[in-house]
């Protein structure tokens, strides 16, 4: 399938976006290392500068609001207690997935353009499989090591949240390799990738938040 040029408007907005996703990246990891706001999960201090590379000033405005009043030095200066609740948690528990997501954007597509892989003549089907390949095993990671969950739980929550992640982010690949058919090498491409990231995250947070829930109820 023929690739196409996007267009030079398209371009200009898609570098202002991936632009300011770095820059509130900058801005999180400042905070957290320069300034010292650690993060009483060490994993989250990957996890929050990464989603500010697709969520850009809304990931920045929940990291002040959620992220850094989970760090001791925050909780040190302020006598009042950190927002909680389930959708809170939730918010939190999803991020996890869409960091991971993220990863695997990193090294399947370029891998699968580098190695020239496709199914069924496309090049789509073995980069959305190889993401999901890549973030599970990495989102299970954060939910046995990091959050304490049982073997079996944390396998299931992350097989859940992945596959739920997949039908927002896989909507994107697919709407960009079929209609805009933008090449994986452009900024273009990624900033598509960052709307899918997004709708990814809109699909996994119900069915995270049914989990929360679930583990919830179950500990009481």
């Amino acid at each position: 399938m023929a690739m196409a040029t996007p267009p030079t408007w398209f371009t200009v907005v898609s570098l202002i976006f991936v632009g300011i996703g770095f820059l509130c990246a900058g801005v999180i990891l400042y905070d957290i290392f320069g300034r010292g706001y650690r993060q009483r999960i060490g994993a989250m201090e990957a996890v929050w500068p990464i989603t500010a590379f697709y969520f850009g000033p809304l990931a920045l405005w929940a990291y002040y609001r959620w992220g850094r009043p989970q760090s001791k030095e925050w909780q040190e200066e302020n006598s009042v207690p950190s927002e909680g609740g389930l959708p809170v948690a939730a918010v939190t528990e999803t991020v996890p997935g869409g960091a991971a997501s993220f990863l695997g954007h990193l090294v399947a597509v370029p891998l699968v353009v580098l190695l020239g892989l496709t199914i069924a003549g496309s090049g789509l089907w073995p980069m959305i499989i190889l993401i999901a390949l890549l973030a599970l095993p990495l989102l299970f990671a954060f939910e046995y090591f990091s959050l304490g969950k049982g073997l079996g739980v944390a396998l299931l929550t992350a097989a859940v949240a992945i596959v739920a992640f997949d039908v927002g982010m896989g909507a994107a690949m697919i709407f960009v390799h079929f209609v805009l058919m933008f090449p994986p090498t452009t900024v273009a491409f990624w900033f598509v990738m960052q709307i899918g990231l997004i709708l990814g995250f809109a699909t996994a947070y119900p069915v995270v938040l049914w989990l929360v829930r679930r583990d919830t109820k179950e500990a009481v």
